[in-house]
């Protein structure tokens, strides 16, 4: 049985989530609270886990792995039906691209740890937080909507399944709308966010419908 850290409104642990259930796989979760008990991502028993004291984490017997992308890309491996990534490998590169404007460039500037950095160190408050917010999403976001005029007019983001890219998108999607950022220019990205939403594992992820959510 597969044993999945996570937290309901971490966007990592929404996209793994996502993975899971389009793979049909079962779980076993543990509700890692990241403001809890002063964030319990911070305490020995989780950094025994993950050393880096993030969510999303995986056990599967003595195999242990964090990083959602990480977790993704051994779910598609070890259990490949259906694929998530493209079987040629410029479409392959291409997905991978896109998930990782999302993942390495836009999440890391809105994860917890750095806003609460900006609050303690630079006087921010919520308004500050949220601006900042507001101009990195929005800045990846449109990089995305860019990324999708070059590609057939289709329900997700490359070809005719679900891929990485919209495993990353639709999760970053609720983070900027948890931000106010302003989505309306954004007509693929939100037609193919609309359209994962609707499918079961997409929605069977989402953070309100999570056991810890609040």
């Amino acid at each position: 049985m597969i044993n999945f850290y996570g937290y309901f409104r971490s966007s990592s642990a929404y996209r793994a989530r996502i993975a899971l259930n389009l793979k049909g796989l079962s779980y076993q979760f543990t509700s890692i609270h990241l403001r809890k008990d002063g964030g319990q991502q911070k305490k020995p028993a989780y950094l025994s886990v993950n050393p880096q004291g993030l969510v999303p984490t995986l056990e599967d017997g003595d195999f242990r792995v964090g990083q959602s992308l990480a977790i993704i890309e051994w779910l598609d491996e070890t259990h490949p039906e259906p694929p998530l990534l493209p079987a040629d490998a410029n479409e392959r590169a291409k997905v991978r691209a896109f998930a990782q404007i999302v993942a390495c460039d836009i999440h890391p500037l809105q994860n917890l740890r750095v806003l609460d950095y900006l609050q303690a160190n630079f006087g921010q408050d919520q308004q500050g937080l949220n601006r900042w917010c507001q101009h990195w999403i929005s800045e990846g976001l449109n990089a995305c909507e860019a990324l999708l005029e070059q590609q057939a007019l289709g329900r997700f983001a490359f070809g005719t399944t679900p891929t990485l890219a919209d495993i990353c998108l639709v999760p970053q999607v609720f983070s900027a709308q948890r931000f106010g950022v302003n989505l309306a220019g954004l007509p693929r990205v939100n037609a193919v966010v609309e359209h994962c939403n609707a499918l079961p594992a997409f929605a069977k992820a989402h953070p309100s419908v999570q056991p810890d959510a609040e």
